[in-house]
């Protein structure tokens, strides 16, 4: 009775859903003078898609990165497409993706398509991800902070000592810094040295991206970082954008050059949207009955490439979806089975690992990486670095011949640490004592009651060693000769940018993710007449919804033990009062730094990057 009772609360969702969508107007409909391609690019943009279905029924679009930039990158060879129109959202996505839809847009552009880009205001990611357009325009009293690059790493080592709990950490490199959290309160000369060349090197990459789309010196560009604030006026008339005007105005302005009878097309290369009647309760109920009956797309037979995704912190286990609220996290267990699925299968012609994460659990990394080595016994896979593919993030990207990034992907990290909170003290403070019993030399070294005696820490120290040789081993195995300088000196945590790590012989080519998908493909000699496969399928509606219904609690991984879930809980509560209406940015970092114990407190080891704010 219960599942039914939610089965039809859903049902009432969905159709209320459907009921304010405008959906009932096919999406095929097109004018006979041609179309202009409209996207809207802003903020983070997710690595893996949803099913469209889903989306659907939720009412929001599948705009993954692949497949907005898949949507982008047909225009190209489409002949009915006559220009393309960027609509800019007030932020931008991460600095690698911002790179490569950069680069996409000049191949339009290139391929004598004009692309316009019209904004209401404008950050430093921003410009340099719009500034080769061939028409860059903004509203009027619009304003532009083109002021570089800021950063910041996080330290809770103050709100510790508040707490009066005690960090007590080990590392493997002296550039790890991610330990340097909890343990510091200022970041140590090796950390600062490290944010300094990795700073250098992502401005440097914005920088002379903005001096090539705008046609001037990297000179010019510093200059106007320096000024850094512009209304949309001023900024017209020293040409960091072209034209200040309404986007009405600029609607008129592209039908007069295209011809009155272009269709502006803002699902560009979506599926068209079928009618549904929903005043026949009929049809809702065959909608429903459609949904619940399962997936109804046949698997195909069609020669492929499959695409994998590692993105979010990288975890053991699996963790089911939710029909409000998608499990985010790189989890083992289905990544694994995707590489398996896709070494058996005979369609699939060549892997792409797509990697955006800043690490996490080394026995869940393990597993990815292993898995991957089963793909490239039986056929080519390539890696595809995102944003960030650091710690445990290049650790699964070890078993492939080729690694592509950005000039601004942040990598490298290779390094362990390990640690945990002593917090005796913070019990006493409100009156709570508790009396040890041990059976056992070394039974309570992983407990919170104290820290690390001198032979607990050697102990770690030494097994640590162990994980941090057998990671560097992992990277000397397939990276050979291409190390430019000892392991020793690329490893110790350093983190590097995608430009760095080439320079260095950690990654092999300058590319995003649809060069590594071209490489591939031409790897196993595929011919144009392939198909891009995410792997593992999205989940549809149905399955969700059945997943949520069974009550299958066992199938959820625990990620969390109790000391961790407890340690996070508490310090999330202390400082989030501290943090109410404050800068976003600093409070999803504290976030996920408190958020880095789980891994700690589950493995007592972890491959993790540092917290650093980007903007």
């Amino acid at each position: 009775m219960r599942q039914l009772t939610w089965r039809w609360t859903i049902l009432v969702l969905t159709v209320t859903l459907l009921s304010t969508q405008n959906f009932l107007k096919a999406a095929d409909d097109k004018a006979t003078g041609g179309t202009v391609a409209v996207f809207t690019i802003g903020g983070g943009i997710a690595e893996k898609p949803v099913d469209e279905e889903l989306s659907f029924l939720m009412g929001s679009s599948p705009d993954s990165f692949l497949s907005l930039t898949t949507r982008m990158k047909k225009t190209i060879g489409d002949e009915d497409v006559k220009a393309v129109v960027i609509l800019a959202g007030n932020t931008a996505p991460g600095l690698a993706q911002a790179e490569e839809i950069h680069g996409i847009l000049t191949d339009i552009k290139k391929a004598g398509k004009p692309v316009y880009v019209h904004a209401d205001a404008l950050m430093t990611r921003q410009v340099m991800m719009f500034s080769g357009a061939s028409e860059f325009c903004m509203s009027p009293s619009g304003y532009i902070f083109l002021n570089g690059l800021y950063g910041e790493q996080v330290h809770l080592r103050g709100l510790l000592d508040r707490l009066r709990i005690k960090p007590d950490f080990i590392t493997m490199g002296a550039y790890k810094s991610a330990a340097e959290t909890f343990m510091l309160e200022s970041a140590s000369p090796a950390a600062a040295e490290m944010s300094t060349w990795l700073f250098d090197g992502m401005f440097d990459s914005t920088v002379n991206a903005i001096a090539a789309g705008r046609g001037v010196k990297p000179a010019q560009v510093l200059s106007w970082i320096d000024d850094g604030i512009y209304s949309a006026e001023e900024a017209a008339k020293i040409g960091i954008i072209d034209s200040v005007t309404y986007r009405q105005d600029l609607v008129t302005q592209i039908k007069a050059k295209h011809g009155a009878g272009v269709s502006f097309d803002k699902r560009y290369g979506k599926k068209s949207q079928q009618q549904i009647d929903l005043s026949n309760p009929f049809a809702a109920l065959q909608l429903w009955a459609q949904i619940l009956s399962g997936p109804s797309k046949k698997k195909s037979d069609k020669d492929s490439i499959a695409v994998i995704y590692v993105e979010g912190s990288i975890l053991p286990g699996s963790a089911d979806g939710s029909l409000f609220g998608m499990s985010s996290g790189a989890y083992s267990t289905p990544i694994r089975k995707a590489l398996d699925e896709a070494a058996e299968d005979d369609t699939v012609k060549a892997v792409v690992l797509r990697v955006d994460s800043p690490g996490g659990s080394v026995v869940a990394s393990e597993i990815i990486l292993d898995a991957t080595r089963r793909v490239k016994a039986k056929k080519p896979i390539v890696i595809s670095m995102g944003n960030t593919a650091a710690s445990g993030g290049y650790y699964v990207s070890c078993a492939s011949d080729t690694i592509f990034a950005e000039t601004g992907t942040i990598t490298g990290s290779i390094g362990v640490l390990s640690g945990k909170f002593v917090t005796t003290d913070m019990w006493k403070s409100v009156g709570i004592n508790f009396s040890p019993i041990a059976r056992g030399k070394k039974a309570g070294m992983l407990g919170s009651a104290a820290a690390f005696t001198e032979k607990e820490r050697a102990r770690m120290t030494g097994w640590m060693e162990e994980v941090y040789g057998q990671f560097k081993g992992h990277v000397t195995a397939i990276r050979g000769d291409r190390l430019k300088k000892p392991i020793d000196e690329l490893a110790a945590g350093r983190v590097w940018t995608g430009q760095q790590a080439l320079e260095h012989g950690l990654v092999d080519r300058i590319g995003g993710l649809h060069d590594a998908i071209e490489f591939i493909a031409d790897e196993a000699k595929l011919n144009d007449d392939y198909e891009v496969r995410v792997l593992p399928r999205p989940k549809n509606f149905a399955e969700i919804l059945m997943g949520d219904l069974g009550g299958d609690s066992n199938k959820k991984s625990k990620t969390l033990s109790l000391e961790a879930s407890v340690s996070e809980d508490s310090l999330w509560k202390a400082a989030l009062p501290l943090m109410q209406g404050l800068d976003p940015n600093r409070v999803t970092a504290v976030r996920q730094a408190i958020q880095q114990l789980g891994i700690v407190s589950q493995e007592r080891i972890s491959l993790s990057m540092p917290i650093l704010i980007t903007e």
